[in-house]
């Protein structure tokens, strides 16, 4: 029980850590943002937890197909914000925007044979 409290606790210091940088610099917020923090601790816990280096292999793959239609959110969040799009609303619509680009990729990648 005492793991899962730690692997839930470090990977919301990690968060509140960004969030709070942010405030000071969105630059250096956003770097940090950017770098696959959560799914490198996600592929860490995964492998303390199965010790398969194989599932750790599937699920980075399947980070690789996904991480290019979430680029989606960044694309349309802050053009909805420019137009003054409400952000509440722009959020929703962004991430609607996101899901369809989830979709979009997960099927193509099924007509091409590649399960994610």
């Amino acid at each position: 029980m005492g793991y899962y409290i730690a692997k839930v606790a470090i990977t919301a210091v990690l968060v509140v850590l960004i969030t709070e940088i942010s405030k000071r610099s969105s630059f250096v917020g956003a770097v940090i943002a950017s770098i696959p923090l959560t799914s490198v601790l996600a592929m860490l816990w995964l492998y303390i937890d199965t010790g398969d280096a194989g599932k750790v292999s599937e699920l980075a793959t399947s980070v690789f197909w996904l991480v290019l239609p979430s680029l989606a959110l960044f694309i349309a969040l802050p053009l909805l914000l420019a137009k003054g799009v409400n952000f509440y609303l722009g959020l929703v619509v962004s991430i609607g925007i996101t899901a369809i680009c989830y979709w979009l990729m997960v099927t193509v990648l099924h007509h091409y044979d590649l399960e994610l």
